[in-house]
């Protein structure tokens, strides 16, 4: 793979983001923003102010010489609503191309919504519902449906804009929201549905209330809310006196602050108007969006989770072919009627597969703590935080035997998945664990030891070339396997 690498010049940062390369899961080696505020002054005077050009002139400049020690050759850069509406933005078009060494496209609202959309595609499996995309100058609203592009618009809603339209006065803003989104008759159909917040203002806010709760799982992506809980948090900002009575504000950034109540009362009005189920927030934007454009078809139509399982594996583990091989191997066991599994378990399953060598390396008696840390919080995409905790548990059982072995991660992790997600967890763990003791993490082995059902019995076959491998360890590990799926243990050797 070749780095790929995004500049998105936005109303409020300047940001580069440099990819491994045009893949279907992409891991960004560098990101780095710096916030400018182009927009901040656009919507009163229509000019960019020039003490924010010459700071994302030299955020440019700064991009350049990155990309270049980067090796990146291919480097798209965009400019968004600011840019595009600035009586300047021509001018400052002409400089920037001159500091970043490439040509800006300046988005029209339409090409931004449609990134954005294609965002969502990319980080989560058959979306449906209404994202909404809120930058410093703008707002873009999508409705998908099963991952394809029903409607889209861009609405001057972005938290610098409203800044400056109201004189930086939130109670003003209401009004000016208001009619803005009924323009749109067809955020009516989110009702029951999911949202999809996307941008920096709306991550803010989740991380607030990720810090309210003590929740443990610190992951922006998947990370969700009731609708309830999410107006709960978004109320906490129109009824503050100031926004430094909200607790835990003082972890945003500084320049990020001044947008929150502003960002707060766009979530809540839409969330009035649209009465969605829940609140899915994204780390995937536009820039991923522009990415997913650059895939063949066939890259588009693969499974995020599983290609970046598949990826990680084969980086970080002993053997990807024996990661395949336990997801055949784990799929006879769960063809017993009574350890029947949907087909996202099933998915989930095979991802667990993929990952559970990824941390051979580690201390023997680290390996099941690291593993937690390592999968719980890594960059997989397509997945929610339910399937995120039933991975790194399943990879923890892989190399604990026992939860009493648990460290503090994982029991809290714990907490926010059902038994069933638990007990899940534990079986693909043991039975991952029971079949290292047969393949030694190698490919080879297990495809000729088949497991089967007989009635009350789980029964491991072996063949006779492999027969010394049937000793104390195996009989041990096959033991808690059978008895966690509630069968009797048989090892069988053809002679």
């Amino acid at each position: 793979m070749e780095p790929i690498g995004v500049v998105d010049i936005g109303s409020n940062s300047v940001r580069l983001v440099v990819y491994e390369g045009a893949v279907r899961a992409p891991t960004p080696v560098f990101n780095e923003k710096i916030l400018c505020g182009l927009g901040r002054s656009v919507a009163s005077t229509g000019s960019l102010s020039i003490d924010a050009v010459d700071r994302a002139l030299a955020a440019l400049a700064r991009f350049r010489v990155i990309a270049q020690i980067l090796r990146v050759k291919n480097l798209t850069v965009i400019a968004t609503a600011a840019v595009r509406e600035a009586q300047n933005g021509p001018d400052f078009i002409e400089q920037g191309e001159r500091a970043i060494g490439a040509k800006i496209e300046i988005l029209s609202g339409e090409k931004e919504a449609r990134l954005a959309a294609q965002g969502i595609m990319m980080g989560f499996v058959d979306a449906d519902g209404i994202a909404g995309d809120l930058g410093g100058g703008s707002l873009e609203l999508i409705d998908l449906e099963q991952s394809k592009l029903k409607e889209a618009a861009t609405l001057p809603l972005g938290g610098l804009r409203l800044i400056d339209t109201t004189g930086n006065k939130v109670d003003r803003a209401i009004d000016v929201i208001d009619n803005a989104l009924l323009s749109l008759p067809w955020l009516k159909n989110g009702a029951g549905r999911t949202f999809y917040a996307v941008g920096g203002t709306w991550r803010a806010l989740a991380k607030l209330q990720m810090d309210r709760v003590d929740y443990p799982l610190r992951v922006m992506q998947g990370y969700r809310l009731t609708a309830r809980e999410a107006l709960d948090l978004c109320e906490q900002f129109r009824k503050a006196k100031k926004p430094t009575d909200i607790p835990g504000i003082t972890g945003v950034a500084r320049a990020r602050r001044e947008v929150l109540p502003f960002g707060a009362l766009v979530l809540e009005r839409l969330l009035r108007l649209m009465e969605p189920r829940q609140v899915v927030f994204s780390v995937f934007g536009i820039r991923e969006g522009l990415i997913y454009g650059l895939l063949p078809p066939h890259e588009r139509a693969r499974d995020p989770l599983i290609s970046f399982c598949e990826d990680y594996a084969g980086l970080r583990s002993r053997s990807l072919a024996h990661a395949y091989e336990l997801c055949d191997w784990t799929d006879q066991l769960f063809a017993d009627p009574a350890l029947e599994e949907t087909a996202e378990e099933r998915r989930l399953r095979h991802a667990a597969c993929l990952l559970s060598d990824v941390n051979w390396r580690a201390h023997p008696d680290y390996r099941g703590e690291q593993s937690v840390n390592t999968i719980a919080h890594a960059g997989l995409g397509g997945v929610d935080h339910q399937g995120r905790i039933f991975l790194a548990l399943s990879v923890y059982h892989r190399h604990e035997a026992s939860e009493n072995n648990g460290d503090h991660l994982s029991d809290r992790l714990r907490s926010l998945v059902s038994k069933r997600v638990q007990r899940r967890a534990r079986i693909v763990g043991a039975a991952i664990r029971a079949a290292h003791m047969l393949s030694i993490g190698t490919a080879g082995v297990i495809d000729q030891t088949p497991l089967s059902h007989e009635g009350g019995d789980l029964i491991l076959t072996i063949p006779a070339a492999y027969a010394p491998l049937d000793g104390e360890r195996l009989r041990r590990r096959f033991e808690t396997l059978a008895s966690l799926v509630g069968k009797r243990p048989e090892i069988r050797i053809i002679r």
